[in-house]
């Protein structure tokens, strides 16, 4: 017996590192988030900088006038964190320069963690057809030159640094020339699919790979695991959230015993054998680098500290907390260390 329940609150994001993700952020009540060649160039270059800063790769984009499509892969930096970054600060330039104030995003953007192997080509293509589905481009040779969307670069038509090309390419053919034909072979006959709602909404339907898929299902009286979070098949969904779960109980864990911030970073002193004083001073000795290395670590990942918290607390920038979160998690994978003991 299947049923879909509708009214339920939101949930939480899922995220974790590697996690591929797609991204859909709309103008509020479906307004213009983009007005002109400025406005793209500007949330373009942010979008850049952030990325780079956060060593999170991009594999598809678009920009449409009231919405946007990001095709992200997560680094040390949480999707939330980046999104953040990137929706405050694109939205107070927008208003300065546009002379307005308020909301100019809807509170809540999309996110889907998506299963790589099955879906990836199809998001890419998904996401470069937009500005055709959307009447922007007329055409494929017109869409192969337009500058606000990913698929110029992938058809070497434009640069772009912070563009991931090698990881699509390469699942066409080794040679650039050649799977940039199969490639855009491949986007061509997306075409004719129009909207693809299974790939942007509809958890259960994403899991079961469509309606077919539901009632194949369901005629074997097979049992399925869904998320509105989550793109990919049955068991890809299930290992997901028994990894979100095992996170969160952990996080529940750590409070109820206590755990603050202050208790991460005796512990830090602790295992290191250094003094607290060190665990929050600045500088870069082995011994604070270490110290300050694993208190990203422990409170990014174990207790759920946000990545801009811990750079205010520490007096450094995020892509900083980023990188000490990286050498955090190698530093306890080594020497074995453990936030309990």
């Amino acid at each position: 017996m299947y049923a879909i329940k509708l009214g339920m609150p939101r949930k939480s994001r899922i995220d974790a590192p590697g996690a591929l993700h797609h991204i859909i952020a709309r103008g509020i009540e479906k307004r213009r988030i983009f007005e002109d060649n400025t406005d793209r160039d500007n949330f373009l270059t942010r979008l850049r900088n952030i990325l780079k800063e956060t060593e999170t790769s991009c594999y598809a984009w678009s920009l449409i006038p009231n919405h946007f499509h990001l095709l992200l892969r997560t680094g040390p930096t949480s999707i939330s964190t980046v999104m953040k970054r990137l929706l405050t600060g694109y939205a107070l330039w927008y208003n300065k320069r546009h002379e307005r104030s308020g909301h100019l995003f809807q509170n809540r953007y999309k996110s889907i963690l998506c299963q790589e192997d099955a879906y990836l080509l199809e998001l890419v293509r998904y996401i470069h057809l937009n500005p055709l589905r959307a009447g922007i481009v007329k055409d494929m040779e017109e869409l192969e030159t337009y500058p606000y969307c990913g698929h110029s670069v992938l058809m070497a038509k434009r640069k772009s640094d912070w563009q991931n090309t090698d990881r699509v390419l390469g699942l066409f053919a080794q040679k650039a020339g050649f799977a940039r034909r199969a490639y855009r072979f491949f986007v061509e006959k997306g075409i004719a699919q129009g909207k693809r709602s299974d790939l942007t909404g509809g958890g259960l339907l994403r899991s079961a790979g469509g309606w077919a898929g539901v009632k194949a299902l369901k005629s074997v009286n097979a049992s399925l695991k869904s998320d509105e979070r989550i793109l990919g098949d049955a068991d890809f969904v299930e290992k997901v959230l028994a990894s979100a779960n095992e996170a969160m109980e952990r996080k529940y864990d750590l409070k109820s015993r206590g755990f603050t911030l202050e208790k991460v970073a005796a512990r830090v002193a602790e295992v290191l054998g250094v003094s607290e004083d060190d665990v929050w001073a600045s500088g870069r000795s082995r011994r604070i680098v270490e110290a300050r290395s694993l208190l990203c670590y422990w409170a990014a990942r174990e207790l759920g500290t946000s990545m801009s918290s811990l750079a205010r607390k520490l007096g450094i920038s995020i892509p900083a907390v980023s990188k000490s979160v990286i050498r955090g998690e190698k530093l306890a994978r080594i020497k074995n260390y453990d936030l309990l003991g």
